[in-house]
């Protein structure tokens, strides 16, 4: 994971100093703290009328190679609702329709310290499935014949889709 060490408004470079409790990226020319926050992420929690789950092969890395849920990052302008359909799309051909929020948990990364990961169900959906950007296959797998997940928050929205629904 890289490290912040300039100011994204002047460049300057960074100290650190204790702010608010907690050690925190300072800019002294600015003469403010640098929040890190977590990087915002949706997914699809996709199941089709046999409660078959559809996952994706990651085609890069992270976890290139393994299975996931589609989604990814929210880019500004987006809703997480609008995100996490984009990305059904575009990994997978299908356009969906959300049902419900399945849930919201922040989990470690690899680029990023942090994701925040939203979770929706989708049930109605349209099109071919298809691998597009980002996945190498798509298939649906029944819950007693799931592969290795590649990440814990998308185990984890599966999980509660199985207990819940």
């Amino acid at each position: 994971m890289k490290t912040i060490r300039f100011c994204h408004f002047c460049s300057n470079a960074l100290v650190q100093r204790h702010i608010e409790g907690r050690t925190r990226l300072y800019c002294e020319n600015c003469r403010l703290p640098i929040y890190e926050n977590p990087v915002p992420a949706a997914c699809a929690v996709l199941v089709d009328k046999q409660k078959r789950i559809l996952l994706v092969k990651r085609d890069v890395e992270p976890k290139k190679g393994h299975w996931c849920l589609p989604g990814g990052f929210i880019e500004c302008g987006e809703t997480t609702e609008q995100a996490a359909l984009r990305e059904l799309q575009e990994e997978t051909g299908l356009n969906g329709q959300i049902n419900t929020l399945i849930g919201v948990t922040t989990s470690p990364g690899t680029l990023y310290r942090s994701i925040l990961l939203v979770g929706y169900l989708i049930t109605h959906f349209s099109g071919l499935a298809v691998a597009g950007d980002d996945a190498s296959a798509v298939a649906f797998f029944d819950h007693d014949n799931l592969p290795e997940i590649a990440f814990e928050s998308h185990r984890s929205f599966i999980r509660l889709y199985f207990s819940t629904f």
